[in-house]
């Protein structure tokens, strides 16, 4: 068994890992527990959320009835693919709220099938990054609700002037893909803590690619959102902020050794 090695501040080199190498067999077992532990958690958020679909709806579409009727447009949304089109929606908006409810569990599940890989003096981590990642997405998800959607619905429904009548479950799946991806852009310290581990990055490398990170985040803005200078600029300030965090997190995390010369 190799010993592990300590670099000079005294925190374990890469060298522990060898230690906890699994076989494929048990890495494939591994994930296939902590799978099975999500999905109970999203069955029993889901059985949860069942009995407060209406409220759930409501909340989902609340902000595209408010922009049609602060613009004075005519219509709504619809059942317009097929006739089941309303239980498939009941549906979804069930499973919604169970991935909601079940967040802390899937995150747990994710980082508790990622810890095998983290020295040991590391995995007692697990439980606040779990947090961490949770509360991140959370965040994002809310901000694509609260602050984006507000600006970016009057956009679209004023371009032409029409009468607006969308597929219930188009509009449903277009919002909860926006959510996911604000949700996962927010992850972005947690991703600078999971790479400084890994010895990938420090403090100084994204220090000086901030210079390259700003406008590279800019862009990913103006894909992910409206082509308005107003929802760009509302998306890719707080990267920016969360990408300062995570030179910050960088800076307490990495493991990455420098050598002088």
């Amino acid at each position: 068994m190799t010993t592990p090695q300590l670099r000079d501040d005294g925190k374990q080199t890469a060298d522990e890992m060898d230690e906890h190498r699994m076989p494929l067999l048990d890495h494939l077992r591994e994930l296939r527990n902590r799978v099975l532990w999500a999905a109970g958690a999203l069955a029993i958020g889901m059985m949860i959320s069942l009995n407060f679909v209406d409220e759930i709806y409501a909340w989902m579409t609340d902000p595209f009835l408010v922009a049609c009727e602060d613009a004075g447009i005519k219509g709504g949304l619809a059942m317009v693919n097929t006739p089941f089109e309303s239980i498939y929606t009941w549906l979804a908006v069930a499973f919604f709220g169970g991935v909601v409810l079940a967040l802390p569990v899937i995150a747990l599940q994710a980082w508790l099938f990622i810890a095998p890989g983290l020295y040991n003096t590391e995995k007692r981590v697990v439980l606040p990054l779990a947090f961490s990642s949770t509360v991140l997405f959370l965040m994002g998800a809310s901000f694509a609700y609260y602050v984006m959607f507000p600006i970016a619905f009057p956009f679209f429904l004023t371009i032409l002037e029409l009468d607006i009548s969308l597929s219930v479950s188009g509009y449903l799946k277009a919002i909860v893909k926006m959510m996911i991806a604000f949700g996962l852009c927010f992850q972005l310290p947690v991703i600078s803590w999971f790479l400084a581990r890994m010895g990938l990055i420090d403090h100084i490398d994204m220090t000086k690619g901030f210079r390259y990170a700003v406008p590279c985040i800019f862009l990913f803005a103006a894909l992910l959102t409206p082509p308005d200078p107003l929802t760009q600029t509302a998306l890719g300030i707080p990267l920016v902020i969360l990408y300062g965090v995570g030179i910050v997190v960088a800076y307490f995390a990495s493991t990455k050794v420098r050598t002088e010369g």
